[in-house]
């Protein structure tokens, strides 16, 4: 089971016990809540009712005295109200009198008088100057409806202690039957809208939890896998604290391994200039003709150079190849920036006897403008050092489908078949022309990591005419993550 669906099924789980428990307590309460109002409110009634009783009572006029009257006519009263949306036309009150012995001698009903009522529970209380009520079934033998019974004392009017006799209100428990019942539904009612309200933003909790929790599984398998990728966005919480802390830890294990791996590169290509030097050295120990020593000067001189031109440029590999994004990005101008590339090699190319000519089909492009430079640097360096004197090299731009295509065409050589594949691979590289010396063999390969960055590509290959052409492609728009390498 996956972990979004039982961080769901545990917050549903408890919430939906908890929301089933809690409305089990309210339901259950809702019938003896209503019946203990019902019993407050008939205690109110019966103790009036004695009151007005007494006098008949004691006068011994209580089957047609005027409280026998007032109450008959009451009970024929419609009281036409609407309760809670139910309809109440009737009075449900039942009255019934007993003298000090428990002896009905009056019932609102006609059905009980003479009876001895002395054994009943809310009677015998009374008699005894207790708080006296009891709920018994409204047909015997049927205890689906019951009806409860209050009493209250009737007092002698002249002697407020002495009893005279009890007056039993009785009231059917089916008369608030609708209004318990409505109660029920309404809490079960809002009781399933708080479990589905509470579903719902259980299942919104665990969607955004999941969703960070999905982004940081995205960027593990991406980074496992070698890929680029930006570093997990900042949030306020645990989640954010562990992306920071895979960001950390994936800089901390990339940066050891691209150290072992580019000391291990650059200790192989410096080998060879190295041992040139030392060969020069020893030989300049012994005596030579000054034509030989200045040739082994200029050797170590040369060799110099060599390593000191792939230190820098490796290290501009580094820093590139270190991106897993792209820094920085502008809308830049096409025109200046194909003439600030051309002007920086202006003076090698005026060295070597070659023109560059520049084109700027296209207006401009979105990307980062010292990357771009340097690595038409780079072309222009390579298209230079490959074209003979007196040719002209073109340095253009033009749209090509979704993107534009920066190109550099020379009139050299070309490329041989078998290197095609090759020309971007770290440290490899031809012979130059006329000299026969080879480059760092870094720079095709910090070109082509700055069209990853850019989300393009580069190509490389020779012309029908001669010479060879480079073609820096990049998208018009940028992408939110660069390709893999």
């Amino acid at each position: 089971m996956r972990l979004g669906l039982k961080l769901f099924l545990g917050f549903f789980l408890i919430v939906g016990i908890a929301a089933f428990f809690v409305m089990r307590i309210f339901v259950n309460e809702v019938k003896p809540g209503v019946r203990q109002a019902m019993e407050s409110t008939l205690v109110d009634a019966a103790n009036v009712l004695a009151e007005m009783a007494a006098a008949d009572l004691k006068a011994g006029h209580i089957r047609d005295g005027r409280f026998v009257a007032d109450l008959a006519r009451a009970q024929r009263r419609d009281p036409k109200a609407m309760v809670w949306r139910f309809p109440k036309r009737t009075l449900d009150y039942q009255v019934t009198i007993t003298d000090a012995k428990g002896i009905v001698v009056y019932d609102s009903t006609g059905r009980d008088v003479g009876r001895d009522n002395s054994r009943w529970n809310d009677v015998y209380r009374t008699l005894r100057g207790e708080y006296g009520a009891r709920s018994s079934p409204e047909t015997p033998g049927d205890d689906t409806h019951s009806v409860m019974h209050v009493a209250a004392p009737i007092f002698d009017p002249a002697d407020g202690r002495r009893l005279i006799g009890v007056l039993s209100l009785a009231q059917p428990n089916r008369s608030i039957d609708p209004f318990i019942a409505a109660s029920q539904r309404a809490i079960i009612k809002r009781g399933a809208w708080l479990i589905g309200l509470s579903a719902l933003i259980g299942l919104l909790m665990t969607a955004w939890l999941m969703h960070g929790v999905n982004r940081l599984n995205r960027y593990a398998k991406a980074v496992s896998a070698g890929e680029p990728v930006p570093p997990p966005k900042p949030r306020r919480d645990e989640i954010g604290d562990l992306g920071q802390a895979l960001e950390t830890m994936r800089r901390k294990l990339e940066g050891k391994a691209y150290v072992e791996q580019y000391v291990q590169s650059l200790t192989h290509e410096m080998k060879s200039p190295l041992a040139a030097i030392r060969g020069a050295a020893e030989l300049l120990q012994e005596p030579l003709p000054d034509a030989d020593r200045a040739h082994f000067a200029r050797s170590i001189e040369s060799q110099a150079q060599r390593l000191t031109e792939t230190i820098d440029k490796l290290l501009a590999l580094a820093e590139v190849e270190q991106y897993g994004w792209l820094q920085k990005h502008e809308r830049l101008a096409l025109a200046p920036l194909l003439q600030a590339a051309a002007d920086a090699v202006a003076l090698r190319a005026q060295a070597a006897g070659v023109a560059i000519r520049v084109e700027a089909g296209a207006e401009s492009i979105q990307g980062d403008g010292y990357l771009l430079r340097q690595a038409l640097n780079n072309l222009l360096e390579n298209a230079v050092a490959f074209s003979p004197a007196g040719t002209v090299i073109a340095l253009g731009a033009h749209a090509e489908g979704d993107g534009i295509a920066l190109t550099v065409a020379d009139h050299g050589s070309g490329v041989p078949d078998y290197a095609l594949d090759r020309v971007f691979e770290r440290f490899y590289s031809l012979a130059r022309p006329g000299t026969g010396q080879r480059s760092s063999g870094l720079g095709l390969s910090f070109v082509q990591e700055v069209a990853r960055l850019h989300g393009g590509r580069i190509s490389l290959r020779n012309r029908e005419q001669g010479g060879a052409q480079a073609v820096l492609w990049l998208p018009s728009r940028l992408p939110s993550v660069p390709p893999r390498r």
